[in-house]
């Protein structure tokens, strides 16, 4: 919306201005290949890791040989340690696209109310000593 164009058009719903709004700030949609894809490694890695524990439990489990035992336990760390890494991908990307929104809608929010604000200063005399409101 350019400053020439007034901010309330007749017959435009407040969605619609919104749905503008957020177009002209240029925001990239949360589910562009890239952030697509870091959540889907999140997910697969978080999978993996529960797999790799598992499979770690079972070899360690199955045998009595100490160095077996401890190839399963080193087997179950790089697991736990890739479930978490999974998990830390997959919140920060599945949140990233709803606070990006939030944040929009925060800022479109304030615009309007600094509107408001500043429609309602204009119209009263603000070097009035006359206490009683209007």
């Amino acid at each position: 919306m350019t400053t020439t164009e007034p901010l309330n058009r007749p017959g435009e719903s407040r969605a619609d201005r919104f749905i503008e709004e957020v177009a002209e700030l240029k925001i990239p949609d949360p589910a562009a290949a890239r952030a697509t894809l870091w959540l889907r490694l999140g997910v697969g890695l978080m999978v993996l890791g529960l797999a790799l524990a598992a499979s770690a439990y079972l070899v360690t489990h199955s045998t009595q040989n100490p160095l077996d035992q401890r190839d399963g336990l080193a087997l179950g760390l790089g697991g736990i340690a890739a479930t978490v890494v999974g998990a830390a991908l997959f919140l920060r990307y599945s949140l990233t696209g709803f606070l990006r929104f939030w944040m929009a809608r925060q800022s479109y929010d304030l615009a309007v109310l600094a509107d408001r604000l500043s429609e309602g200063a204009a119209r009263h005399d603000l070097t009035s000593t006359d206490p009683t409101p209007r």
